[in-house]
């Protein structure tokens, strides 16, 4: 089932256009958003706090800029939305569970101030699951997220409510957050185009080992037009890279020469299903086909080193679950409490050595796909599951199996984007993962736009809206 196109599905630099046509206003785009969101939200439930109020004003404001010719920039009168985990100052950050009060932000974050500054509405904070640590849209006090495409099934996670919004139109930019693959997961599910930067791109105000924010988007120029705004240093992040002063293009980019490793086993967790391996290695021959240098690669990861980072994390939520009072601690999704509680009794030397075994993940990841420009492979080894389920193989005692494709370049600090690759039979999306050396966010963006282009896969269709 296909649905009109409106003005919130327009695209950053259509929007720009428009704007500066004086063919409709950013006052005309909130409405078609706002009318998305009342049509899509009761069925998705992709948002945790809806600011259209706010955002109308800041239309108001924008359009006079426009129609003065003093636009602030590409983002001035584009409607984005914020994970609820990225500071706005007056809104609650529950971390998608049900215990306790939240309370209000008494600060913006870097991003919240960046998109602010650049003339961006924000219509919104976005759900997610307990804690972050689910790879699907279930949640103790949102309940369940579904997809726009199909709401049978999961949007990924755990920017679940970020690629929700995304695929339904809620606006052409979305930021959401991954330290293990939470940004491009809802990428592959989704039909989105995504980027987890390089460790240290985008400034947060609460670094985290592995931890990264970045866009999803329709298109990966959308990708690009965020990270112009929000890929700038702030102070308040102790781990920011030095400044960068490009607008995440490559001139005269050419595949041709490119030397672009491919693999389509992890070497541990869930097996690849066929048709995902199929589109990933229809993927890197078409890379091929246009002269790139395409290498077959082993995998890298091992079971060993996948269990280590889920015990890690384990015992960091095992600190945030224990530290409830017993009624807290029942609100808990009882599938987090139980994959948490496995964290409880784990000695200090233990968590010392899956500390060391990460850096050994790293060690691994940078060693294997240092030769190459680019490495293709899977986003995830299976396509969209029941909505339902807080994991694709939903048993909590499993290390997370899913995220052997992903969670390296988390560790290894590296760039990896995701694009739609195709479908499986039953029209369910497949996404490609394209990671690059670490600082090459724009080599990435582009050879991620290169085949968004050359491939030419029609774009997902919405069953909500």
């Amino acid at each position: 089932m296909t649905f009109p196109r409106t003005l919130a599905d327009l695209s950053t630099a259509e929007l720009g256009s428009g704007y500066q046509a004086g063919d409709f206003s950013p006052g005309e785009v909130l409405d078609a958003v706002a009318e998305r969101i009342a049509a899509c939200e009761p069925t998705i439930n992709a948002l945790w706090h809806e600011d259209l109020a706010a955002a109308r004003s800041r239309a108001e404001e924008s359009g006079a800029r426009w129609r003065s010719g003093q636009p602030r920039g590409a983002l001035d009168g584009v409607p984005v939305t914020i994970k609820e985990n990225i500071a706005r100052k007056g809104v609650a950050m529950p971390s998608g569970h049900a215990a306790g009060d939240p309370q209000p932000a008494d600060h913006d974050a870097p991003i919240t101030e960046r998109l602010e500054e650049a003339g961006a509405i924000i219509v919104g904070s976005t759900v997610m699951p307990d804690w972050g640590m689910l790879s699907s849209g279930v949640s103790s006090r949102h309940g369940i997220t579904r997809s726009p495409l199909d709401p049978a099934l999961t949007t990924g996670g755990s920017s679940s409510g970020a690629g929700a919004a995304a695929a339904a139109g809620y606006g052409p930019i979305h930021i959401g957050s991954d330290i293990g693959g939470s940004i491009r997961l809802p990428g592959t599910w989704l039909g989105l185009a995504t980027l987890k930067p390089s460790f240290g791109r985008i400034p947060l105000d609460a670094p985290y080992l592995g931890r990264c924010a970045g866009p999803l988007a329709r298109t990966v120029d959308d990708l690009r037009a965020a990270m112009t705004v929000i890929g700038r240093p702030d102070a308040r992040d102790y781990s920011q890279l030095p400044p960068y002063s490009g607008d995440y293009r490559v001139p005269d980019f050419s595949v041709s020469g490119l030397r672009v490793a491919v693999h389509t086993e992890a070497g541990c967790g869930m097996p690849t299903d066929p048709e995902v391996a199929a589109a990933v290695d229809a993927a890197a021959q078409r890379f091929a086909d246009a002269g790139a240098q395409v290498t077959r690669i082993a995998p890298f990861m091992s079971e060993e080193l996948l269990v280590d980072v889920d015990r890690f994390w384990r015992v960091r939520s095992w600190v945030d679950y224990h530290g409830l009072d017993i009624e807290d601690q029942r609100r808990i999704l009882p599938y987090v409490a139980r994959w948490c509680t496995a964290g409880a009794d784990v000695p200090g030397a233990e968590l010392l050595r899956c500390y060391q075994s990460i850096q050994t993940m790293r060690q691994a990841t940078v060693a294997a796909t240092e030769p190459f420009d680019l490495v293709l492979s899977p986003v995830a080894p299976v396509a969209a599951f029941p909505a339902e389920w807080p994991m694709p193989f939903n048993d909590p005692d499993q290390p997370m199996g899913h995220i052997s494709f992903t969670v390296p370049y988390n560790m290894s600090e590296q760039p990896a984007a995701s694009v739609n690759a195709g479908y499986t039979a039953d029209g369910r999306t497949v996404g490609l993962q394209l990671a690059g050396r670490r600082f090459d966010d724009a080599g990435v963006l582009a050879a991620a736009e290169w085949f968004e282009r050359s491939a030419e896969i029609a774009a997902p269709e919405r069953t909500v809206g």
